[in-house]
C-alpha cells in the first residue's frame, strides 16, 4: 500500500535496516522493481534528502556477519544506486553504514533515457491504493533555477508563509487572505484554550495530536518546542495534508471510522474541530470515543470544538468512559451555537471501588 502521506510532502527520510542475517532479504525485497525507493520519491519534496542506513552499505566490512557473499551484496547496492540514478538523485555522501542523496529540485536536469511515468492525475490520492511501479512526475517549472512546486521559507518563518499550494490556488476554498484569517482565528481560539487548561503549551502536554487538522492552523499557533502535534487530515475531509507539510509540521490520513495505528496511551492531548459533525453519518460516535480514549494516556486531555447538539451527545458517552467532563461557551459569547468541549480522562485502577463519578456540571 502507498505511505499514507502526500506527494511531495517530507524534506528528510530516513531508511534503516537491521545488521541482522535473519532482516538480510529486507532491502532485497523492498526495491523489487523500484517501488519502495519510488514512493520515497512521491513522498520527498524536491531539494529533500534520503538517508539510507545498514545493509548493504559498507558491505565489505559486514557480509560475513550476514552470512551474504560479497556479490550478491555489491550487486544489491549496485540496484540501489541505479534506482538513485533514474530517479534523479544526487549522491552526496557515503561513509561507513550510512548514505545521503538529494532529489533534484526540478525534472528540467533530469536525463532518464527510459522510465514508467506515473499516468495518475492527482498523486495524492492514495489511501488504500495500491503501489504502482512508476514515477511520480515533478510539476512544471519555468526555469531550471526554480524549485517544482514552490520554494519554501526556512522554519520557523515557514509556519506562517503562505503555503505555496495556496499561492497557487491549488486548495479549494482556501485563499491567502482566507489562510491569514485561519491564522488569527486559531491564536484566538488557542489562548481560549490555555484559559481551561493552564498547562497548555508546557511540557504536561508533550504528545498531542488534532484529529481534523484543516490546514494545521491549531498545530502552528501552539507552536513550542515543550511539545509535538500530530496533524491528522480525514480521508473523508477536503485534502489539505500539503499545507500540513509545507507549514513546516507534521500529518497523515486518516478514516477515523478505523482505529488509528499508534500504542495504546500514546497521547497527551486530543483536540478536533467539527471532527463528530463530520461523521456523524459515516459510523458511531461511540467507536471514534472508543478509540480515542484507547490512544489518550491517563490524566491526558481532550478538547472540541463543535455544535452544541452534537457535544452532549458526545458528553453522555464520554460520561461512560469516566472521563471529566465540562461544556464550556464560545469564546464569543453563549449565543454562539459552537461550543467548547473539555474532558480529563480519569487514573482508573482495575478493581478499585471508590472511584468518583464524572462530573457533570
Amino acid at each position: 500500500m502507498w505511505f499514507a502521506s502526500y506527494c511531495k510532502g517530507a524534506g528528510v527520510l530516513r531508511c534503516g535496516f537491521p545488521l541482522s542475517s535473519k532482516k538480510k532479504n529486507t532491502v532485497q525485497d523492498l526495491v523489487i522493481e523500484g517501488m519502495y525507493m519510488m514512493e520515497v520519491d512521491r513522498v520527498l519534496r524536491p531539494g529533500g534528502y534520503w538517508i539510507l542506513s545498514g545493509p548493504p552499505l559498507n558491505w565489505k566490512t559486514y557480509h560475513r556477519v550476514w552470512n551474504r557473499t560479497k556479490e550478491n551484496c555489491r550487486a544489491e547496492q549496485r540496484r540501489i544506486e541505479e534506482y538513485a540514478e533514474l530517479l534523479c538523485w544526487e549522491k552526496k555522501y557515503e561513509k561507513g553504514d550510512v548514505a545521503i542523496w538529494r532529489k533534484n529540485i526540478n525534472g528540467k536536469s533530469c536525463r532518464r533515457t527510459s522510465a514508467n511515468i506515473c499516468q495518475t492525475k492527482d498523486a495524492d490520492n492514495v489511501w488504500y491504493k495500491k503501489m504502482d511501479a512508476c514515477i511520480t512526475p515533478y510539476p512544471d517549472v519555468k526555469n531550471s533555477d526554480e524549485v517544482a512546486g514552490g520554494e519554501l521559507k526556512k522554519f520557523p518563518a515557514r509556519l506562517f508563509a503562505v503555503p505555496p499550494r495556496i499561492a497557487n490556488e491549488m486548495v479549494p476554498g482556501v485563499t491567502v487572505e482566507s489562510y491569514q484569517e485561519d491564522n488569527k482565528l486559531w491564536k484566538k481560539h488557542v489562548t481560549s484554550y490555555k484559559r481551561s487548561i493552564s498547562l497548555l503549551g508546557t511540557t504536561r502536554y508533550h504528545n498531542i495530536m488534532d484529529m481534523n487538522a484543516g490546514i494545521g492552523g491549531f498545530a502552528a499557533a501552539l507552536d513550542s518546542p515543550k511539545l509535538w502535534v500530530m496533524n491528522v487530515v480525514p480521508t473523508i475531509a477536503e485534502n489539505t495534508l500539503g499545507v500540513v507539510y509545507e507549514r513546516g509540521l507534521i500529518g497523515i490520513y486518516h478514516d477515523w471510522c478505523e482505529g488509528f495505528s499508534t500504542y495504546p496511551r500514546t497521547y497527551d492531548l486530543l483536540h478536533a474541530n467539527r471532527l463528530f459533525t463530520l461523521y456523524q453519518d459515516k459510523c458511531e460516535f461511540e467507536d471514534i470515543l472508543l478509540e480515542m480514549d484507547r490512544v489518550l494516556r491517563p490524566e491526558g486531555a481532550v478538547i472540541l470544538r463543535d455544535g452544541v447538539e452534537v457535544l452532549n451527545k458526545v458528553r453522555k458517552i464520554a460520561a461512560g468512559l469516566r472521563w471529566d467532563t465540562k461544556l464550556l461557551d464560545h469564546e464569543d459569547g453563549p449565543l454562539v451555537p459552537e461550543k467548547i468541549f473539555v474532558a480529563v480522562k480519569q487514573y482508573v485502577v482495575e478493581g478499585d471501588e471508590d472511584q468518583s463519578t464524572p462530573n457533570d456540571n
